[in-house]
């Protein structure tokens, strides 16, 4: 990045006080850059920095920036410059920042608005939290059927500076339903007397303004499309949803998946703005729940305690098991996950996920298990007493197979059942298939044990 080159002799001009050079240059940057410029710096020359671009490029940085970052440049402008920034944010970066802020700030805000803008904002975040209506931007570019292609290029060219993009053109009838999209290459390659309807195939892809986000970044990936259109329920064309949108979805939906993964709550700011309280809040309650649910563990030892004491080195490789039973849980489990969060995997197809994961469990089991076995039968670095290390690898290698096949039918299955129920499996996945694999992993082992040994 130009920010990570050059960062160090830009700070150096800026420390001198030399703006001119310092304009000059950024003039030449690209937005993102300019960005990462911006919090390089020390916090008395952000906004500084901030001031000394244009309009519309001050609009492209501001919308690269984080909510944190965005307000804290606001903060240190006057409600003119603010005005400005805002009306120059395109409708879409627009109604992102906006849905961040309290109330109180958003009816400030918007009152900065002229209003047309303030109407075509407020009709954005009337549409349900994390919906395509609220990634979406009306700025688009459509033209008629009956249209010629010079008459569309004329269009085009008098409005496209004002578009997301013009990579798609979307054609519409009399009532502004959609009734094809149409990539611009195609009319720039076209004879200039020919209709648009020339070029129509009317066979386009689409999504639902009340549709979830994620809807739409699992069609824009499957199809690999820069833009996807948005229709209401009697198919008018209310906006289209570009890529640079989906890539910040996917960069949340990513990051909150993490925090689910580690049973942590999500977030709201970034690490180095929250303090030690946010994080205990946000860890605490699972780990709460975590440290409750592990009684149930070590009930189980209590109760299996006269067979440990009998032969105390089956406590020696407890954590061997259940610590390869939870990783066996955890692969199955994450891999279930993402193919049900990507569709390609539905509930209805269990059966299948069952048969594929058992004969997969059954490889893994012989694996383990056989390691597992030869490590205790040739190495005698344990004295055992009543038994022989021949009869405890036996156990060990049987408990070990068996306890692999349960813990990854669990793992696949849980997600299934958790989703099927209407519960978001990535969050209680993790803590619930650690307890089931401990509780139920040492009631299998034990229950082994005492079978084959006589305890």
């Amino acid at each position: 990045m130009l920010a990570n080159l050059l960062g160090p002799e830009i700070k150096e001009m800026v420390e001198l006080r030399d703006w001119a050079t310092v304009k000059e240059i950024l003039e030449e940057w690209p937005a993102p850059d300019i960005a990462h410029l911006i919090l390089l710096c020390e916090e008395k020359y952000r906004i500084i920095l901030f001031r000394l671009l244009k309009k519309d490029l001050a609009a492209e940085v501001f919308s690269e920036l984080d909510t944190e970052d965005q307000e804290f440049l606001l903060k240190k402008m006057t409600s003119e410059q603010i005005k400005q920034i805002l009306v120059e944010l395109s409708p879409d970066d627009r109604t992102s920042f906006f849905e961040e802020l309290p109330d109180e700030a958003l009816h400030k805000m918007m009152n900065l608005l002229p209003n047309e803008q303030r109407r075509e904002t407020l009709k954005l975040l009337g549409y349900p939290e994390n919906s395509v209506g609220r990634l979406m931007t009306p700025d688009y570019i459509v033209v008629r059927p009956h249209w010629t292609i010079e008459k569309a290029l004329e269009h085009i060219r008098l409005y496209g500076q004002d578009a997301e993009t013009i990579d798609m053109i979307y054609v519409v009838d009399d009532n502004w339903r959609l009734i094809d999209d149409i990539p611009i290459r195609r009319f720039i390659l076209t004879k200039g007397d020919k209709t648009v309807s020339f070029l129509m195939d009317e066979n386009f892809i689409s999504v639902s303004v009340d549709a979830d986000q994620e809807e739409a970044v699992k069609i824009m990936e499957k199809y690999r499309l820069l833009a996807l259109p948005v229709l209401s329920k009697d198919r008018i064309l209310l906006g289209i949803v570009t890529s640079d949108d989906i890539i910040e979805v996917m960069a949340e939906e990513t990051t909150e998946d993490f925090h689910k993964a580690a049973a942590i709550n999500p977030l709201e700011m970034k690490y180095t703005s929250a303090s030690f309280w946010d994080l205990y809040k946000k860890r605490v309650g699972w780990l709460i729940l975590l440290f409750v649910t592990y009684f149930f563990s070590s009930q189980i030892l209590v109760y299996f305690e006269e067979s440990l004491q009998k032969i105390i080195a089956l406590s020696f490789f407890i954590p061997v098991i259940l610590g390869s039973a939870g990783n066996v849980a955890t692969q199955a489990s994450t891999l279930v996950i993402r193919a049900l969060s990507m569709g390609e995997l539905t509930i209805g197809k269990w059966l299948s996920v069952v048969r594929k994961e058992l004969f997969t469990a059954l490889l893994l089991g012989s694996t383990l298990a056989m390691g597992l076995y030869l490590r205790t039968a040739l190495i005698h670095d344990i004295e055992l007493a009543s038994i022989s290390h021949f009869q405890l690898a036996i156990v060990l290698g049987l408990s070990m197979f068996i306890i692999i096949i349960w813990a990854n039918i669990v793992g696949s299955v849980l997600p299934i059942i958790l989703t099927k129920f209407k519960l978001d499996p990535a969050v209680i996945s993790s803590p619930l298939l650690s307890t089931l694999n401990d509780a139920t992993g040492l009631i299998l082992y034990f229950s082994i044990a005492k079978y084959f040994l006589g305890i």
